[in-house]
């Protein structure tokens, strides 16, 4: 149990002092941006498998009768 406690221990430090944090700002512009294009790749997600979806429906509605 002390090895784990001693590595999370070391993991944080070495996350404290080695790595290069972004500035805020930077890490707001980015996450906005994310945000964005999360969004819109839903909305084109969405649109896609709706189009699929009816126009299966219409193939097999053409198929029936």
């Amino acid at each position: 149990m002390t090895k784990v406690v001693n590595y999370i221990s070391e993991a944080f430090e070495e996350l404290k002092s080695n790595v290069s944090w972004p500035a805020w700002e930077d890490t707001q512009k980015y996450a906005i941006i994310v945000a964005i294009f999360s969004v819109v790749f839903s909305l084109a997600t969405w649109a896609v498998d709706t189009a699929f979806a009816e126009s299966i429906s219409g193939f097999f509605n053409w198929i029936k009768s």
